[in-house]
């Protein structure tokens, strides 16, 4: 009887010992995702102004002279 009491609390040590490492694996892989989420987080704030359509450019003035005289024919015979 003592034989499978020893077993049975080795076995339940084994366990422990392995959820303690998968506990540890995931808090490892979860820091890592946090680091790449702040990455990723700070990409997306950079990008992000470029991915605005850009402003209208201010209408210019026409090059040259306006006549606003209508009677004169500058150039012509």
């Amino acid at each position: 009887m003592s034989v499978y009491v020893i077993r049975a609390f080795v076995r339940l040590r084994e366990q422990i010992a392995a959820n303690q490492a998968i506990l540890e694996r995931l808090a490892e892989i979860d820091k890592t995702l946090l680091q790449h989420d702040t990455a990723l987080r700070d990409i997306y704030r950079k990008l992000l102004p470029l991915l605005q359509p850009l402003p209208e450019p201010p209408r210019r003035r026409p090059i040259g002279f306006l006549v606003k005289e209508r009677g004169l024919r500058y150039g012509r015979k």
